[in-house]
């Protein structure tokens, strides 16, 4: 099944709608959505080399003004949708220690949920809902998520044949460490 999975994330790659579908996934997942764009961006990367920036750029692009969208969400819906999100991570209770924390290290903790596996919505939330600075915030969501979406871009680009034969091999594994960092960022959330 995992073999059938990866076959079809190739082949949705090079489909000729594959960007728009990053850039929505990479949109929604800087605001709620809990898969992040890599699932799409790393196969679109493999299976076009030659456009592994422009790849980069979109996913860049999708996320930052979804983080938009999730600061949104902090300032204006935080008692709704805000909370919604919020407890489903497990942390409405931390909201107020937090905030305290946030307003001291916020556009350090939007650099570093921006280029780690850490949800990124929450710090999203979090920035609108305490009111971080808007250009620190999105100085810091730019600088992130194009740190990350363009290093991977880039070494996809410089060793993507190793990398593939490497997936396409050990899919099982790359699978497993995979899952690993997307649980390991949320039970992350949970812990901090």
């Amino acid at each position: 099944m995992l073999r059938r999975l990866y076959d079809w994330t190739m082949g949705l790659a090079g489909h000729r709608h594959a960007g728009t579908s990053l850039f929505a996934v990479s949109f929604i997942e800087s605001s709620v959505f809990p898969i992040p764009p890599d699932v799409l961006m790393i196969p679109m990367v493999l299976a076009q080399r030659a456009r592994a920036w422009a790849i980069a750029a979109i996913a860049t692009a999708g996320s930052v003004l979804g983080a938009l969208l999730g600061y949104w969400i902090g300032a204006f819906l935080m008692d709704t949708v805000g909370q919604w999100v919020l407890t489903a991570y497990g942390k409405e209770a931390a909201f107020q220690d937090l905030s305290l924390r946030f307003a001291e290290y916020g556009g350090w903790a939007v650099l570093f949920a921006a280029l780690t596996p850490f949800p990124f919505k929450v710090i999203t939330i979090f920035s609108g809902a305490v009111g971080l600075s808007l250009p620190l915030f999105i100085a810091t969501s730019i600088l992130g998520r194009a740190g990350r979406f363009f290093v991977v871009a880039g070494l996809l680009w410089k060793f993507g044949v190793p990398i593939r034969d490497f997936i396409e091999r050990r899919l099982g594994l790359v699978f497993t460490i995979f899952m690993a960092c997307l649980i390991g960022g949320f039970a992350a959330v949970r812990f901090l």
